[in-house]
């Protein structure tokens, strides 16, 4: 079957949805800051003190082209991961790629107090994530289905993710 991959900023609930469609889907779940964070025995907050952002973006990078070879996943992007278009084009060929949206303020409530998101590093914050939404919205526009997850609760989102699953799959099997 096809992969699931989840995009979406930072605090979108790539995480906690891709956890419960695990039990869905019965697919394997891959995160891909864990597997990064595994691979560097670092967390991101220290890759991109220590090498920089590039180097982090580089190992991103070679992970989703080793993922995209892959069937049966589902996979929680890290936010930025939409920066480099092939990445999105290479999880499109191999998947369903849906993209979290949430709120700047909903965002900023859920990320606040993790001291792991180093663009967050800032004196104002919520004022950071509005920049970077805006930076990114082409970005983040570029993934073919698009979900706004703002008051919603997990089972419902779950819900729709399926809906477009399972849509995206018969279509891809009627061509």
């Amino acid at each position: 079957m096809q992969n699931l991959v989840l995009f979406g900023f930072m605090g979108t609930g790539k995480s906690l949805i891709s956890k419960k469609m695990t039990k869905i889907l019965l697919f394997e779940r891959i995160d891909m800051d864990s597997v990064i964070e595994e691979r560097e025995h670092k967390t991101i907050s220290e890759i991109f003190a220590q090498d920089g952002e590039a180097y982090f973006r580089q190992l991103e990078h070679e992970l989703v082209k080793e993922l995209a070879q892959r069937q049966d996943l589902i996979i929680s992007t890290g936010g930025g991961v939409v920066l480099n278009r092939d990445n999105v084009t290479a999880f499109a060929k191999t998947g369903v790629c849906i993209c979290l949206n949430t709120s700047p303020e909903i965002i900023y409530e859920r990320v606040k107090t993790n001291s792991n998101r180093p663009l967050l590093m800032t004196e104002n914050p919520l004022q950071t994530i509005k920049q970077l939404l805006e930076s990114r919205k082409e970005y983040y526009a570029q993934v073919p289905y698009q979900l706004v997850t703002d008051n919603k609760d997990p089972e419902d989102i779950c819900a729709e993710i399926m809906e477009i699953y399972n849509n995206h799959v018969s279509f891809a099997l009627e061509e």
